[in-house]
């Protein structure tokens, strides 16, 4: 049974409650999140980054670098921003997101609706961390090279980020996963990943580089990226091979997305 909070809470469009709940968690950083929990410590090293416990927040919450100090003082040990792309974009006509009550789960149709890479990265660049950082970057839905927008968001994510992840499995952008093909994903590991190789030369250390991939991979193919992540010259340091995808065939709905990621993960073969 929802309670009194929840229902109120859903009385009120998705976007406009997610919007509110990040303007809070914002306001809440700004002032040092007074009241905040200390979070259980759980070291977990993934990649060569110590991360302080292995629980972490994906991109798509946080869209814009907004609340990345108050998303931390709720005890996660990343907090993953974005998508931003290198220009601004308003993203898909709403209503864009849709609840599913019942399933618990949330249907995302944003497309990418960003303020732009500077802005994003000043943002996050500001921002107080207890933990890992992560920033996810995109294509801009117009853009004529898209490796170009990825290399200029490697570029600009590069010095302030603990790991980047290269988001090219949208399905809110048309062409976009033409990328995740073998010789188009090798030209953008070539020319993306050229310009952190820069920037980790620039400064010590530097940001890990991960792809995401699209859910509706099929398992060899999944298997044949991971595959190169280990050993074609070090295509990324990670993979995410899951989304949170609904099936909306006839307009039913699948359940809640937890046993698609389990499957995903047992058939992804490094």
């Amino acid at each position: 049974m929802p309670s009194l909070l929840q229902r109120a809470i859903h009385a009120i469009d998705p976007e406009t409650a997610h919007v509110a709940a990040i303007r809070a968690l914002s306001a809440w950083g700004a002032t040092g999140t007074p009241l905040a929990s200390r979070a259980m410590a759980l070291p977990t090293r993934v990649a060569g980054i110590d991360f302080p416990n292995p629980v972490g927040l994906a991109a798509g919450l946080d869209k814009d670098a907004r609340a990345i100090t108050g998303l931390f003082a709720l005890g996660f040990g990343s907090v993953e921003v974005g998508t931003l792309t290198p220009r601004p974009q308003p993203g898909n006509p709403r209503p864009r997101l849709f609840r599913l009550v019942e399933d618990r789960a949330v249907i995302n149709r944003m497309g990418f609706n960003n303020g732009g890479l500077a802005a994003g990265i000043a943002r996050a660049g500001a921002a107080r961390r207890a933990g890992v950082l992560g920033i996810n970057v995109g294509a801009n839905k117009d853009a004529t090279d898209r490796v170009a927008d990825y290399v200029a968001g490697v570029t600009a994510a590069a010095p302030v980020a603990d790991y980047i992840t290269i988001n090219i499995s949208s399905p809110n952008t048309p062409g976009l996963r033409d990328l995740q093909q073998g010789a188009a994903l090798a030209e953008l590991r070539k020319s993306a990943l050229a310009e952190q190789d820069a920037a980790e030369a620039a400064r010590q250390g530097g940001a890990m580089s991960g792809a995401r991939a699209a859910p509706a991979l099929q398992d060899a193919f999944v298997s044949c990226i991971a595959w190169f992540g280990r050993v074609a010259d070090h295509l990324v340091d990670a993979l995410a091979n899951f989304r949170d995808r609904f099936d909306r065939a006839a307009g039913s709905r699948a359940g809640p997305a937890r046993p698609r990621a389990r499957a995903g993960s047992s058939t992804t073969r490094c």
